[in-house]
């Protein structure tokens, strides 16, 4: 019998991370969800692990750990994205305030132990925003790089080129110090960058299908799209919006939906004007190692049937 992946949610809740935490927390055949740590990145970590908790009581499922991390980029001043995920992170729909305790642990300390205490190759992390935990874990514990299975991360960008600024995607431009640490740790791993993401656009039959399931779960899910869908379609124009994060989880459960490349992608962290890119040798021009599997397309269709199949078990 196939064991589910042992996985830690790194999230800024965020309605898109919402999702992918409710795919993952929906499919225990599949991945089995150690904890999630919360970063300051869609909106400051105040509101992220309070968000994490409310996502987790959504689901019926308090006793998921939540983990509050860092407060802070590495290096530099937070910038965040109320402008797309209003003043909560979770706009769209009133929620009640947690009851849900926030565990007592730093998520810096949290990840170190897990990964120290669970077999080497075991623990596969999970990445939604900033990578402000995952590199401090890093720089603080260096013998738990080999032991991460796989590192899977929703962030960045090529084709598509920027989100924040002309040249950078939101959750790499916000750390990038991080982000680079992380890229460079030789760790396997999967990236869900915008070229991907923005070919998973929602469609109105499926968000209103989300609202007919008649569920709490399900209100939300609409109600969280119908939120940020119109900063999407009245910047890009698209006729729905990017559900990002839940890529990440839909890879784990049916990589087989998503198809990439491995290539060397690099972080631009000294320029003003890209900082924060990421610097994708797509055509393998250069002769630097590939240390990424950097993905660029979607079984679109597949992917909101699994998301349905899956949200219909709330």
């Amino acid at each position: 019998m196939k064991h589910p992946r042992k996985i830690i949610i790194d999230t800024d809740p965020g309605q898109d991370d919402a999702v992918a935490i409710l795919l993952a927390l929906a499919s225990p055949e599949e991945v089995q969800v150690l904890g999630i740590t919360a970063v300051a990145g869609n909106v400051p970590l105040a509101l992220t692990q309070k968000n994490a908790r409310v996502i987790c009581e959504l689901a019926g499922r308090t006793e998921v750990p939540v983990f509050a991390g860092c407060d802070a980029p590495m290096q530099r001043k937070l910038v965040t994205a109320e402008h797309v995920h209003g003043k909560t992170g979770l706009d769209g729909i009133p929620l009640p305030d947690p009851q849900m305790p926030l565990q007592d642990q730093h998520a810096v300390d949290f990840l170190i132990e897990t990964l120290r205490r669970e077999a080497p190759g075991s623990v596969t992390l999970c990445p939604l925003g900033p990578l402000t935990n995952i590199a401090t874990a890093f720089a603080r514990a260096p013998d738990i790089v080999p032991r991460v299975a796989e590192i899977v991360l929703m962030g960045g960008a090529y084709f598509e080129v920027g989100n924040i600024t002309p040249a950078a995607e939101f959750n790499i431009y916000v750390d990038p110090e991080a982000a680079e640490i992380v890229f460079k740790s030789g760790v396997p791993i999967v990236v869900m960058p915008l070229d991907v993401t923005h070919k998973a656009l929602t469609s109105r039959a499926w968000v209103e299908e989300m609202r007919g399931l008649g569920t709490r779960v399900g209100q939300a899910v609409a109600s969280w799209t119908d939120f940020f869908e119109r900063f999407d379609t009245a910047k890009y124009g698209s006729e729905g919006a990017p559900l990002h994060d839940p890529c990440v989880i839909a890879y784990l459960i049916d990589p087989g939906l998503f198809a990439g490349r491995h290539i060397n992608v690099e972080i631009e962290t000294k320029s003003a004007l890209t900082l924060g890119m990421t610097v994708a040798d797509w055509w393998r021009v250069t002769d630097r190692p590939a240390n990424v599997l950097f993905v660029g397309s979607v079984d679109r269709d597949g992917f909101y049937r699994l998301l349905s199949d899956r949200l219909a078990r709330f």
